[in-house]
């Protein structure tokens, strides 16, 4: 079937060299483009084979099909630019990294139509943003939670977002987060590595899932940073990306992070207005220059003040 949307579409002809899963043998043809973004395309009905059918990404391609891609041109993002202020803290020509505050939500959706980051993105860079996330989620490569402070980088353009988006599916893009924990975590160091899927009952939130195959490969790294009564200050650096891991990973090992009121106790610490985690640092290659880059957050004041109520143990 011919997709609706090929006469706004970049075609391509791919001729296939081996026997391969589809997905891969794109990511592997197609140099600008990651397997998640490949993915996307297959999944949109973007692929298809001579016949003109469209192709699941795990069939099984063999040597010497040919296989044609619909990349679709980016689209007018039809979102309210907002002079909301930004705390930049670098910005060339192809991204720029944001601290972003807590309680401010990254992308527009339900309920939340305005006074987004992509809201004060679209005022604060106008034109220039990587459209290949489509009309949601204009330049953003990878997100935190709306309770969750800290570092975010943006792309300016399609080749900032491939590069990057490459580094974090190639687990070289690091992030590490500080955060507060209930309990006491026995061992000074430790990697929690436990499947991450949605959660079987409650679609609205992720959990640990080791009997699924649809649950991915979830690791985090922790370091305990200092000991409180009821409370653990741990650093988390991130092997993967998935939805909701830092919070669903403490919580699996019974220390959620203070304030969560998702995966946390019932009763939660209100005070916060949301779980106590801060996305303090990321490092990655720059997508044109190749030069390694690297930026730190100071904790915010919401993180010291109830970190100064803790007594030490």
């Amino acid at each position: 079937m011919k997709n609706q949307n090929e006469n706004l579409c970049s075609r391509l002809e791919i001729t296939s060299d081996s026997e391969k899963r589809l997905d891969k043998l794109l990511t592997d043809k197609i140099d600008n483009l990651s397997r998640s973004a490949v993915q996307q395309l297959i999944e949109g009905g973007y692929v298809t084979n001579r016949a003109g059918k469209t192709l699941a990404k795990s069939a099984k391609v063999l040597p010497g099909e040919l296989i044609y891609v619909c990349i679709p041109q980016a689209q007018e993002v039809d979102i309210l630019p907002e002079n909301i202020p930004l705390d930049v803290v670098y910005e060339d020509n192809d991204l720029l990294v944001v601290n972003k505050p807590k309680d401010m939500v990254v992308h527009p959706a339900p309920g939340h139509a305005t006074g987004t980051l992509v809201n004060a993105l679209m005022f604060h860079c106008q034109s220039s943003l990587s459209g290949i996330n489509g009309v949601l989620r204009p330049g953003i490569v990878h997100r935190i939670d709306k309770d969750t402070s800290g570092l975010l980088i943006v792309a300016k353009n399609d080749l900032a977002h491939v590069g990057l988006a490459t580094q974090i599916q190639k687990h070289s893009f690091s992030r590490q987060y500080q955060a507060i924990v209930y309990g006491n975590v026995k061992e000074d160091a430790g990697t929690i590595s436990a499947p991450i899927g949605r959660h079987p009952v409650d679609r609205k939130k992720m959990a640990v899932i080791t009997s699924s195959s649809k649950a991915r490969h979830a690791a985090t790294h922790f370091d305990v940073v200092k000991r409180y009564d009821g409370f653990t200050y741990v650093k988390l650096t991130l092997e993967t990306g998935r939805t909701h891991q830092i919070r669903v990973h403490m919580a699996y090992i019974g220390h959620p992070v203070a304030g969560d009121p998702v995966y946390g106790p019932k009763k939660v610490i209100t005070s916060l207005n949301g779980q106590c985690l801060h996305a303090g640092h990321i490092g990655f290659v720059h997508p044109r220059t190749g030069e390694q880059l690297t930026f730190d957050a100071p904790l915010p004041e919401y993180f010291l003040k109830f970190l100064s109520k803790l007594k030490e143990r």
